[in-house]
């Protein structure tokens, strides 16, 4: 017979029918709140259940009042809710068995939100709700004996504390920060300590003293309150850990719950001074023990007295196999004595000799709350892993104490009489494990105290079952020692029930349940335990004496003192404010909104604003909260619905002004598809209605003429109407002839489909909801041309294509005081202002001759044909040439810029009717068919002129022509910035070479000449304003340029500026973290630049075809430190090794001060930190050595000249291990005729003199330089491997700079005591963790434990 409802006991054969039958999966899904949509309900029914009884079930899950939601079909739309009432079962209501989900949505009734169940009433439920509950298997149900705490962890939505409300258990969890479980499990236990809890209700905070925030105590107090009167489920810890001065990156660390004791009972003394509670720790928790030396020779005993919080137990001894079985047999280890003999004897006063002695504890006094800890996570010092210890160890639910207390005449003659130690005694034995910060007072008889200063007579009187001490708290530990996971079992003084405290789940466990937190691995595990094997089992015990006089009741509210009262009547208070809070959370819409402010630009923030507010309120909320009292009226505003990511205004809301916000939006949601925008309007204006349905399109007229292109004008139209309704729409917005109209659609980017089929509809044209187009209406003769030939996508070609960089020119440009001075010159040829164009026409060329001369004189390379090939260049332009003698002063002004460009500005304020935005040049670049785009990886190139060194000034202006009038009005507003041409995609960006990357299939020359015909591409620069950037704005440089261009060109472009050719100055692109990188590959383009990019130009030689910039390191082989910087260099393709190293050693006399000989310097390849293969004199690069961009190399200079003569040898680093004095010698080089292991034992036998039949040697491990512990090298490393050759495994020695250690084999290994082995152990984790070798395994650095006791950690960076 089982239990069933109304307690009755019911046949087992009628629960095992009901589990044979059909069951319903139902999830619901709350949508009443924001909040609750993202929790689902599950309930597993039998099919018999009925429609009312699944509305109870929900009611009591969900916490609602029954009848006062609904649950509709949250698959099937349209369909009527479900009848509270019906009788009906599931399966007759379309519900599907076996297994099959059927979802349901929980929605208000009759728009009003279900209300919250009280917890009298659910309390008064539960037990009946509970009992049917079980009968009918809402959800999985517990087996007999299986409920456990670990559990309930590691199954929160399905455990057995899930089921069990808080009037069941009767207790209230703790809520996890994050890592703070073992938190919880201390709090819960001094929680369900009677003598801890009475005491702390028992003290009275004064808030005129101290802060309430920053008190520990205080902060406890009002925890155990809520913990004993809350009726939620699970309260946070949050004001306790800030009341500990900890921050939220506190509640990531996981810490030590023995550790946290200790601290945090110290932290309570501190506060406690001068309170009836300054000694409640001690008379709670701490005893006394004796640490004594006994000679063994005239009983002379010295001793001192120690006192002890907790006692820590050793689960396995050090060097043993087998762990203790018991707590018991571990005490009894603990006060064990052990004989000191031999040279560890004890110097005896008496004797005035070293004699054999007995060392050891004695128990003299165990406090009242006795605590265990089980020192379960150890270091195995052959792994350098700390790991945790997971054998068994049983502890008695009773435990007797009298076995280990000392019955010994402690004032015998021969005993020397010692004060108490206390806090400040040093020596003491286990010192490192027992708390001596706390004060003792021998006056005190607290617990079972039998020191030296009690009679005969008490002892008598204290009879052995007065030491018999109950469990009732057991703190566990589940993981491993890189992690885990604390919680407790507690054991309640108030009905003997156990129960698991696992954070926010409490629920009932039994004896079988405590029995599992034994401990025991599976398998044999060796001497230690992996470090990540992982177990639950207990890590700290607390016992209580069993004293019926001394044990105490848990204080009842009724009895709780005034202060206590008054701290739960505020709590409450507090409580029901945050229920009102949640309430009104619950019926609150949270939603984006958006406003294009006249003032402050697009402004974003969240309207906040409840389901019933009407449109009209929630209008005036957000311009109160966009601030635009000032600025408009609020007549002139309103919400509409708005997309941000397209920028679309999808509707507006006509006549719905006093419509609530909730039916507007749709319900309260956690996140909404859609933003609202503020829109705003002038006084004479009137607002236009937005329709759902319509799409917005941004129209740009483009002014052919000017080649200016207007900033956008809002258009709404339909997806349905024809390309001529559209015309004539726009033509009513622009006020151009919709007949001559040409209009073009960019569908995404470099997408340009001119719009000339007048029946086709914007929806067979590609439109969207948020669209771009570009229209022009003029009567030229552009019309007639194919559309990909005009002028117009030209235009719109290079507006998509144009970018905007910032360039930084060099702090001291050598063609700086040349060009002032030319502009000087040009300013003193004018009688006047600079407002004479014949004057200024000849200034500019007088500019450019000189300058072009300046640039012919710098220039290394071949100067041929260039000014003929820039005059037919400038022939070939698809553009119209204008002769405009304002724009030549404005090219005479753009020619000044790299001068001074305060000088410029200023020369530009004195020139009428001209403007900077008008100095504009163009330059050349190729024109390919796609599949030159699809065969070539390199992407665009430029005119033989430009990639000539020898290029003419007349490329940048032709004198004759006049400059090109390109993009006047182009400004950084019309650049698009996140383009891409189509031409170009799936292009890879590479800026790390010189050398192209086909290799063979160059777009140039060897001169740099293109090999294809050429257009003109767009570039313009001008000085930077103090806006515009935030660097010197006196060497920066405003870049308007097509991003199709190629680097060469570019650098050709800046030439001016800069003041020097472009083969003599370096580009490094300049990103977000101001990181530098220089970007060499001269046949790449721009395209991965983008608006606003940084440049920085840097003086020097720029690398040519078939040049590698080469980082050097110097080799040290026997520093700490051996790899060393030395500098850059560059080496060419073709270049013997004799000829780099000729080069590089001036450099390094003059750069490092290095004065090396040819013969006695060697490089060699460089991986990472590894030396490689030994390069030779006659090695050619690109043939023999494969070299890279950005390639690394060493340099090592030799003692001797060169004796590697031949790729057939090999060189080996080898080190000798000398184990008779722990030592490693210095690196030594061997070269090897071949690869065979006996060249190589012979070699090292010469070179180290040991016998060849006693020589053994091993491979070292890692990256160079191998470095391993003294303490390992003689055991760890696979020596003298069964090989004939090196180049097999083991060893695998097939190139230069392996590291080889050898050995005597019969020298003997040096012996060690223990502390010579520790300090060595402790100098060789120093020194490897300088070099970067691993020494020991840990997941993290871990933090100290400390409290705060004066609210936070002190903000002086040198304390720890």
């Amino acid at each position: 017979m089982v239990p069933g409802e109304d307690n009755q006991f019911v046949p087992k054969e009628q629960i095992q029918n009901a589990a044979d039958e059909l069951r319903v999966l139902c999830i619901i899904q709350d949508t009443t709140s924001a909040k609750t949509v993202t929790e689902k309900l599950t309930l597993n029914l039998p099919a018999s259940t009925t429609i009312s009884k699944l509305h109870e079930d929900v009611a009591h899950k969900a916490g609602y009042v029954p009848a006062t939601f609904q649950l509709v079909w949250g698959n099937i739309p349209d369909t009527p809710s479900l009848d509270h009432t019906s009788d009906m079962s599931l399966v007759n209501s379309g519900f599907e068995p076996g297994g099959k989900r059927n979802y349901l949505h929980l929605t208000d009734k009759d728009g009003e939100q279900p209300h919250i169940a009280s917890e009298e009433s659910r309390g008064a439920e539960s037990s009946e709700l509970e009992d049917s509950s079980q009968e009918r298997f809402i959800g999985p149900l517990p087996r007999d004996g299986t409920v456990g705490c670990s559990g309930d962890y590691s199954s929160p939505s399905y455990s057995y504390s899930s089921i069990l409300n808080k009037s069941e258990t009767g207790y209230v969890g703790l809520v996890n920060q994050a890592m703070t479980c073992y938190l919880n499990s201390l709090l819960q236990t001094l929680f369900m300590t009677p003598e801890f809890r009475n005491a702390l209700y028992n003290w009275e905070f004064e808030e005129l003293e101290e802060d309430p925030v920053t008190s520990i105590p205080y902060q406890l107090q009002r925890l155990f309150v809520l913990l004993q009167t809350s009726k939620k489920r699970a309260i946070e810890t949050t004001d306790v850990t800030r009341s500990f001065g900890w921050d939220s990156s506190e509640a990531w660390q996981q810490h030590d719950v023995q550790e946290l004791c200790r601290v945090m009972f110290d932290a309570l003394e501190q506060k406690w001074k001068q309170t009836e509670q300054a000694d409640l720790i001690n008379q709670l928790y701490q005893g006394k023990l004796k640490d004594y030396v006994r000679c063994l020779e005239c009983g002379y005993e010295s001793w001192r007295n120690d006192t002890y919080l907790d006692i820590p137990l050793v689960i396995r001894p050090f060097g043993a196999s087998q762990a203790y079985c018991s707590v018991e047999e571990a005490l009894q280890a603990f006060i064990q004595p052990e004989t000191l003999d031999g040279p560890n004897q004890y110097f005896c006063e008496r004797c005035k000799k070293k004699c054999d002695a007995r060392k050891g504890l004695r128990f003299l006094h165990f406090p009242y709350l006795l605590t265990l800890q089980l020192k379960r996570f150890d270091f195995d010092y052959t792994t350098m892993h700390r790991i945790k210890l997971n054998d068994r160890m049983t502890f008695p639910e009773e435990l007797d104490m009298s076995p280990f207390i000392d019955v010994e005449d402690e004032k015998s003659p021969q005993t020397e009489s010692c004060t108490d130690s206390g806090a400040e005694n040093e020596g003491s034995c286990h010192s490192d494990q027992m708390s001596n910060d706390f004060s003792t007072d021998d006056c005190v008889d607290e617990g079972i105290c039998l020191d030296s200063n009690s009679s005969s007579t008490e002892r008598v009187l204290k009879p052995k079952n007065m030491l018999t001490y109950e469990l009732f708290s057991v703190m566990v530990h589940s993981g491993s020692a890189a992690g885990g996971h604390y919680y407790a079992c507690i054991k309640s003084f108030s009905d003997g029930q156990w129960y698991s405290f696992n954070d926010q789940h409490v629920s009932k466990i039994t004896q079988d349940d405590i029995r599992k937190t034994f401990g025991g691995s599976s398998g044999s595990r060796g001497y230690y335990s992996s470090a990540f094997a992982s177990s639950a089992n207990a890590y700290m015990l607390i016992y209580r004496l069993k004293d019926p006089i001394r044990n105490a009741k848990y204080l009842a509210v009724e009895d709780f003192p005034e202060h206590i009262t008054r701290v739960v009547q505020k709590e409450k208070e507090s409580e029901e404010q945050e229920k009102r809070q949640r309430e009104i959370e619950r019926n609150t819409c949270k939603i984006k909104l958006f406003c294009m402010h006249p003032v402050k630009m697009m402004m974003e923030s969240k309207l906040e604003v409840h389901k019933d507010k009407t449109l009209s309120e929630a209008t005036e909320m957000s311009y109160k909260l966009m601030e635009l009292q000032e600025v408009v009226p609020l007549d002139c505003c309103r919400l509409v619905k708005y997309d941000e990511f397209h920028e679309y205004l999808e509707q507006s809301y006509e006549g719905e002004e006093d419509t609530p916000m909730g039916l507007l939006l749709g319900g309260v949601k956690s996140s909404y598809m859609f933003d609202l925008l503020l829109e705003m309007r002038r006084p004479e204006q009137v607002f236009q209605p937005y329709k759902p349905g319509e799409v917005m399109v941004k129209v740009h007229v483009v002014d052919l003429k000017s080649e200016i292109i207007a900033s956008p004008v809002s258009v709404r139209a339909y997806l349905n109407q024809t390309i001529t309704e559209f015309k004539q729409l726009i033509a009513q917005a622009t006020g151009l002839s919709a007949e001559t109209m040409r209009v073009v659609l960019e569908r995404c980017y470099n997408d340009l489909r001119l719009l000339y089929v007048p029946n086709k509809t914007l929806k067979s044209e590609g439109f969207f909801r948020s669209n771009k187009v570009f229209v022009e209406s003029s009567e030229t003769i552009d019309h007639q041309v194919a559309f990909t030939d005009s002028l117009l996508w030209k235009l719109l070609d290079r507006h998509g294509n144009t970018i905007r960089l910032l360039v930084l020119l060099p702090q001291q440009s050598p063609g700086t005081l040349a060009n002032r001075t030319l502009c000087q010159k040009t300013g003193s040829d004018s009688d006047g202002p600079l407002d004479d164009s014949k004057g200024n026409s000849k200034s500019v060329e007088a500019i450019l001759e000189e300058s072009t001369e300046k640039l012919k004189n710098l220039s290394l390379q071949q100067q041929q044909g260039s000014n003929s090939d820039s005059q037919k260049s400038s022939d070939t332009s698809d553009f119209e040439h204008i002769e405009s003698p304002t724009q030549e002063a404005d090219a005479n002004s753009s020619m000044c810029v790299a001068v001074d460009n305060r000088e410029l500005e200023n020369r530009i304020k004195a020139t009428p009717g001209s403007g900077v935005s008008d100095a504009e040049t163009v330059f050349a670049s190729e024109e390919r068919s796609d599949s030159e785009v699809i065969n070539d990886r390199s992407t665009s190139s430029v005119d033989s002129d430009i990639l000539s060194s020898s290029h003419s000034s007349d490329t940048l202006c032709n004198a004759e022509s006049g400059p090109i009038q390109l993009a006047n009005g182009l400004d950084s507003h019309s650049i698009t910035s996140s383009r891409r041409s189509k031409a170009h995609e799936g292009k890879k960006e590479t800026w790390d070479t010189a050398e192209e990357d086909s290799g063979t299939d160059s777009e140039y020359d060897d001169n740099g000449k293109c090999k294809a015909e050429a257009q003109y591409l767009y570039f313009k620069a001008e000085p930077c304003s103090h806006d515009d950037s935030t660097w010197d704005t006196q060497k920066c440089l405003v870049v308007h340029v097509d991003k199709r261009i190629t680097l060469a060109a570019f650098k050709v472009n800046l030439e001016p500026y800069v003041g020097v050719p472009s083969t003599q100055f370096k580009v490094f692109r300049v990103y977000a973290n101001n990181q530098e990188f220089e970007s060499v590959r001269l046949n790449e383009t721009l395209s991965s630049f983008s608006d606003d990019n940084k440049i920085t130009i840097r003086l020097g030689r720029a690398l040519k075809k078939g040049e590698y910039r080469v980082k050097v390191y110097q080799l040290l082989v026997n520093e700490a430190e051996p790899c060393k910087f030395l500098m850059d260099t560059v080496f060419a393709k073709g270049m013997t090794v004799r000829q780099s190293k000729e080069e590089l050693l001036p450099q390094l006399k003059e750069q490092c001060k290095l004065d090396l000989s040819i013969d006695r310097v060697r490089l060699r390849k460089k991986t990472w930190k590894n030396p490689g293969t030994v390069f030779l004199d006659y090695h050619i690069y690109e043939e023999d050595i494969s070299i890279s961009s950005n390639w690394e190399v060493f340099l090592e200079i030799l003692n001797e000249p060169e004796k590697m003569k031949s790729m057939s040898q090999l060189a080996v680093l080898t080190r000798r291990w000398s184990p008779a004095t722990m030592k490693l010698g210095s690196f030594q080089e061997v070269i090897l005729e071949s690869s065979g292991v006996e060249e190589l034992k012979e070699k090292l036998s010469q070179l180290s003199d040991i016998p060849l039949e006693n020589l053994e040697f091993a491979k070292g491990r890692g990256t160079f330089p191998c470095d391993i512990s003294v303490l390992e090298i003689h055991h760890d490393l696979d020596w003298n491997p069964k090989v004939s050759t090196l180049n097999v495994w083991p060893l695998y020695i097939c190139d230069d700079g392996a590291v080889v250690f050898f050995r005597d084999s019969t020298e003997e290994l040096l012996e060690l005591s223990e502390d010579e082995r520790s300090e060595l152990m402790k100098k060789e984790s120093s020194r490897l963790l300088k070099t970067g070798q691993r020494v020991s395994y840990s997941p993290r650095k871990e933090k100290a434990l400390k409290i705060y006791l004066d609210g936070g950690p002190s903000k002086d960076t040198g304390q720890d």
